[in-house]
């Protein structure tokens, strides 16, 4: 296959990049794709940019003999194809492109009167370049690789007949099951009779295999009369088997028999949530629920990405989740949300409702595609759902739900956040990483010392959650998970004053991915004493010596600090029941920089010179996590190491144990009884030697022996 010189397919993704941030200073149009590799009559592709004065052109090209590389700018024809170009406007910034082949695909043969047909399966084989021009100066090009092979097109029309199978009990199917069309060839069917050779030769090696393709074997091998000399052993005659030549292994593929009643299927309609008995007492995990006996549910988001609103509610598991929708009307009416919830110890709750407006609707509208719909104005739509859960020991004490609404215009793509938290007195619950070692997918505990009081408040290591629009300003955090190296990041507009204040623009960006780390200490254990310093260990921070001028030129800043990195080491440090633990050892922060330049553009008047020119720049965030080889286990002793059958923590036959149950170390009953019953069953033991057969024989023989 032709290979595209290097130069063109950099262009070409320079031209998608630029028309993607709707920039056409350098680049006005593109085809979307710019390769394809066709197998079908029909192709099509988008031209996308500022279409106007656009005419294509089609032709085909062959590779250079000495580099290899396409020509691929042609404002006229050089070589006639056999394809029609049309196209069609798409919008205001794109035409539908459309090649159709004006040739027949029919394979040549004996029976064949169309004079184009195809000499060889392999029927079209040729590279096509379809150029857009303005004035006869190209703009854009499409190269498109075509490799059709023939159709096989039977010569009678399909016939409506069916094939008679009689009853199968004792009748094979034929030698030819495969062969389900009278007169007419039936694709990989190698067996059927109605085909040529030529088209045979077309699936020769996609065969249907087994019986249906007529690959019967007449005598079984495990059938006495198949014995011969390459299986003929001594012990083949004792395990053969005899049966009729009617019963074959083939015979139930075809058995039209008796029926059976079909057992129940599962079904793809939605079974209804039918809630168990509720515990008394709730823990940790376990469902909420309502007076009615009917889970508590608040919509939340499933592990598909789809929104759930019937979501069970879980004791002590705290979530906050999104829901978008698309609104072409104003929503119903919420139910009522002030429902009763059994407390866990007997009693009910009742949910309280606090109200509110929401102000900036930047968080829960996105903008639109243009509708055809009219505008309509919607009140009081609820736009977000804050639940607080107050919890003592194993039940609830009380809970109240924040209502957010708002006045939105339909259509428009609403995001409705849900969260729920569970407080004990003034404290938010949040739940362990581990115990004691940290657990792979849970969050890296992080706390800030109190000076006054000497206890450890809790803080939480993020990273961003970027938004729909990509920028920092609307996107989230969210927590960096142990053992899951991550990154992400996000957008910061930055307009030319700011490029003339380097010094405050480097000190900005590094303190808003600092923010991202307000944690100054990293918890060793996923179960923490916030009472304990010495559970915890300070986070370092690696800084940069370099001097840069304060002062900005040209619209370009340097060492400005982009990306936020977090390297976390961790090992393992013993283990509890046989499972390893693992620790967190050190934890370091360090920042790289890089030079920001405001593209001015290549216009008659320099946007240099507008100080409110705005351009978007990326920051980011990342979490490596890396095993610390160094950190092991104690060293074991010389005795364990020798006697390792003797160490009842590695083996499960405990030798030293085998008397546990008389030893002192036995607390599960007094040691008078465990004593006593002891001594009994070594009593029955001395009983049975004494009665059994081998204390019999030795009498006998001493009672030979003496007479």
């Amino acid at each position: 296959m032709a290979r595209l010189s290097s130069s063109h397919v950099v262009f070409q993704f320079i031209c998608i990049i630029i028309v993607l941030l709707n920039d056409g200073a350098i680049c006005n149009v593109v085809f979307q794709p710019a390769f394809i590799l066709a197998s079908a009559p029909r192709i099509s592709s988008f031209l996308v940019g500022n279409v106007s004065g656009i005419s294509f052109s089609l032709t085909a090209v062959s590779s250079s003999n000495a580099t290899g590389s396409i020509p691929t700018s042609f404002c006229r024809p050089v070589a006639q194809t056999k394809w029609n170009l049309s196209n069609e406007l798409i919008g205001k910034n794109a035409i539908l492109v459309r090649l159709s082949l004006n040739r027949s695909l029919q394979l040549c043969g004996n029976e064949t009167s169309v004079p184009d047909c195809c000499l060889e399966p392999l029927c079209l084989q040729e590279t096509l370049v379809v150029s857009a021009c303005v004035e006869e100066i190209p703009k854009a090009s499409l190269v498109i690789q075509t490799q059709i092979y023939a159709q096989i097109i039977p010569s009678k029309p399909p016939s409506e007949n069916k094939t008679f199978i009689p009853n199968q009990v004792f009748e094979p199917l034929g030698r030819c099951p495969c062969d389900v069309s009278p007169g007419t060839c039936d694709i990989r069917c190698c067996c059927d009779q109605d085909c040529s050779q030529e088209v045979l030769r077309l699936f020769a090696t996609q065969c249907l295999p087994g019986p249906f393709g007529g690959n019967f074997s007449s005598v079984p091998e495990y059938q006495c009369s198949a014995q011969s000399s390459e299986n003929d052993s001594d012990w083949f005659p004792f395990l053969c088997v005899t049966s009729p030549s009617d019963n074959n292994p083939f015979l139930g593929l075809f058995y039209n028999g008796g029926t059976v009643s079909p057992k129940p299927r599962p079904s793809f309609q939605a079974l209804r949530m039918t809630p168990p008995v509720p515990p008394i007492n709730y823990r940790q995990g376990d469902p909420i629920f309502t007076k009615d006996e009917q889970y508590f549910t608040i919509p939340q988001n499933s592990g598909l990405g789809q929104c759930v609103q019937n979501a069970p509610v879980a004791f002590l598991e705290n979530f906050d989740s999104q829901c978008v929708r698309r609104l072409q009307s104003c929503p119903s009416p919420s139910d009522d949300l002030r429902v009763d919830v059994k407390d866990g110890w007997g009693d009910t709750v009742t949910v309280s409702v606090v109200d509110e407006v929401a102000n900036d609707l930047r968080l829960f509208l996105s903008d639109s595609p243009e509708s055809i719909s009219v505008p309509r104005q919607c009140g009081n739509v609820v736009v977000a759902l804050r639940y607080t859960l107050y919890w003592r020991e194993n039940g609830l004490t009380a809970i109240t739900v924040t209502r957010t609404t708002a006045n939105i215009t339909v259509p428009v793509s609403l995001t409705t956040r849900y969260s729920a938290v569970f407080v004990n007195g003034n404290e938010t619950s949040q739940s362990n990483s581990g115990n004691p070692g940290y657990q792979v997918k849970r969050p890296v505990i992080g706390g800030v010392l109190d000076s006054d009081t000497g206890v450890i408040q809790r803080a939480q290591i993020n990273l961003w959650k970027p938004g729909g629009d990509g920028l920092c300003t609307s996107a989230e955090l969210r927590p960096a998970l142990f053992g899951i190296n991550s990154t992400s990041g996000c957008m910061i507009p930055v307009s030319l004053l700011n490029m003339a204040q380097c010094s405050q623009l480097r000190e900005t960006v590094r303190d808003f991915l600092a923010g991202l780390v307000p944690a100054t200490l990293i918890s060793t254990s996923g179960k923490p004493n916030f009472f304990n310093l010495s559970d915890w260990v300070n986070i370092t921070t690696s800084v940069l010596n370099s001097s840069q001028p304060a002062e900005g030129s040209n619209g370009e800043c340097s060492a400005v600090p982009t990306h936020l990195h977090i390297h976390v080491w961790s090992g393992i440090m013993g283990s509890v029941e046989g499972v390893p633990q693992t620790f967190i050892q050190a934890v370091e922060i360090s920042f790289i920089e890089t030079t920001w330049r405001i593209e001015c553009g290549m216009g008659r008047l320099n946007p240099c010179l507008n100080p409110e020119l705005m351009q978007n720049f990326p920051v980011t965030s990342s979490v490596t996590f890396t095993d610390n080889p160094l950190i092991s286990q104690p060293p074991r002793s010389r005795f364990s190491i020798n006697f390792t059958e003797f160490d009842c923590d590695r083996n499960d036959v405990c030798w030293p144990e085998l008397a546990f149950p008389l030893t002192r170390y036995y607390t599960g009953e007094p040691y008078s009884q465990a004593l006593a019953k002891g001594l009994i069953l070594v009593f029955f033991f001395i009983a049975a030697s004494v009665l059994g057969t081998p204390w019999r024989q030795i009498r006998q023989a001493w009672s030979s022996a003496s007479l």
